[in-house]
């Protein structure tokens, strides 16, 4: 009789590949569940959809021989025994909550990525070192309640399972009431669970991969974010009357300040960000001299140090705008998210993969959050994207290419093996 061990040895590793079209078609019977009439996604946390998905993956993971334990947060996590099992499990995931306006990828793709990793190990027989776990985390997405990323913001002990179970939706329901309903609070306290590596496969959800042609990002790290509100106060008049040089127009301070955040950001690059995505006008009155605006700043770049110093330009800007107007302008931070740089061994593992498989790659930042960010404070992580059409995600037209799909699970397979001791 053949072992697992001998059949290993018989396997060239560098010559292994992931079925793509199983992946796809695993993606496409998730993407039923909770599907809309424009193709995309809307499966919400803890609703009754939710649930179908996670009972889907969770039976897919048992027909692969996997064993299940789910924490008092309603994360999941799947385990394909290794070689060594007191060896902590090198673990990739995401989640599979959605938008309300969601796409097939954002999330699932990470998930079934994993299983599908899982997959062509067991048809190859190959046994790893350690073991292999495939996670999925609840609410990563904050569509319907907040914060975002509460499963693994939970694990990592961002914040407290009570805080996260007195979250409620916009009809009152609480995070702790739906887990219970559908079923998915389970026994293990939260971050009681070791981690040796942490991978997490994406679409980029940005248009950089596909402008530069390229097939996979080697994900450095997270941008920082530091988000602010910004108010100016002037005085609302007549728009006949009042001259233009006597007025104390607040809307046209504002927007001085607005096309700041803008220049900040391009003497930021290349990973400076600043947008200001939302404005409220007083009196909001077509005739009427605006009084007051309040308008929200978003500014981001690879390291805390620099999206501090991109705030302090804007403050320094404002506050020169308050002194040559007259007016009052007060700027105030709402929320503030560090930088996550990622793990030198991880990105060296997906780099090498990417290679070794012949996939034209490239460092890549992410703008946006990922469940990643709080596992890298936990164990040494790593993030693969591959390129979406148009950059465009969270929305139902968001896609990716077949080839794409398989390439970035190809990556991780071979990461993953890497780091669990078979490579």
């Amino acid at each position: 009789m053949t072992t697992a061990t001998e059949t290993t040895s018989a396997i060239n590793i560098e010559d292994i590949r992931i079925n793509g079209e199983r992946l796809w078609a695993s993606l496409m019977e998730l993407a039923k569940i909770g599907a809309t009439p424009k193709g995309g996604v809307c499966r919400l946390t803890l609703t009754d959809l939710d649930k179908q998905g996670r009972d889907l993956v969770l039976r897919w993971a048992r027909e692969a021989g996997m064993t299940i334990t789910i924490d008092k947060i309603g994360n999941g996590f799947m385990r394909r025994a290794g070689r060594n099992n007191s060896l902590a499990p090198i673990m990739t995931g995401s989640h599979i909550d959605t938008q309300p306006t969601g796409g097939k990828f954002d999330g699932n793709y990470g998930v079934l990525a994993g299983l599908e990793v899982v997959r062509t190990l067991n048809e190859l027989g190959i046994q790893t070192e350690a073991p292999i776990e495939v996670a999925f985390w609840t609410n990563e997405e904050g569509s319907r309640f907040v914060p975002v990323m509460m499963g693994s913001g939970v694990f990592a002990k961002a914040f407290t399972l009570e805080h996260a179970y007195a979250a409620k939706d916009t009809e009152g329901k609480s995070v702790g009431e739906e887990l219970k309903r559908i079923g998915y609070i389970g026994e293990q306290e939260p971050g009681d669970h070791p981690i040796g590596g942490y991978f997490e496969t994406h679409i980029e959800q940005g248009p950089v991969l596909e402008d530069a042609d390229v097939t996979i990002g080697v994900v450095q790290g997270v941008l920082g974010i530091r988000w602010f509100d910004c108010t100016v106060t002037g005085m609302e008049a007549h728009a006949g009357p009042t001259p233009m040089a006597l007025r104390r127009d607040a809307m046209q301070f504002s927007t001085r300040i607005m096309q700041e955040v803008v220049a900040t950001a391009m003497r930021h690059q290349p990973h400076g960000r600043g947008t200001v995505g939302m404005v409220h006008v007083h009196p909001n009155s077509r005739n009427v001299i605006p009084g007051r605006v309040k308008f929200s700043i978003d500014l981001r770049n690879a390291t805390d140090a620099l999206v501090d110093q991109m705030a302090d330009e804007v403050k320094a800007f404002a506050a020169t705008v308050a002194q040559d107007s007259g007016l009052d302008v007060k700027i105030e931070m709402v929320s503030s998210y560090p930088a996550q740089a990622f793990h030198e061994d991880c990105k060296g593992a997906v780099a090498r993969a990417a290679a070794k498989l012949g996939y034209s790659n490239m460092p890549a930042v992410s703008g946006a959050g990922h469940d990643a960010v709080y596992m890298a404070r936990l164990a040494p992580s790593g993030m693969i994207f591959i390129p979406c059409k148009d950059g465009i995600s969270h929305n139902e037209i968001e896609d990716a290419k077949p080839e794409h799909i398989t390439a970035g699970c190809n990556v991780l397979l071979h990461a993953m093996l890497e780091r669990s001791g078979v490579v």
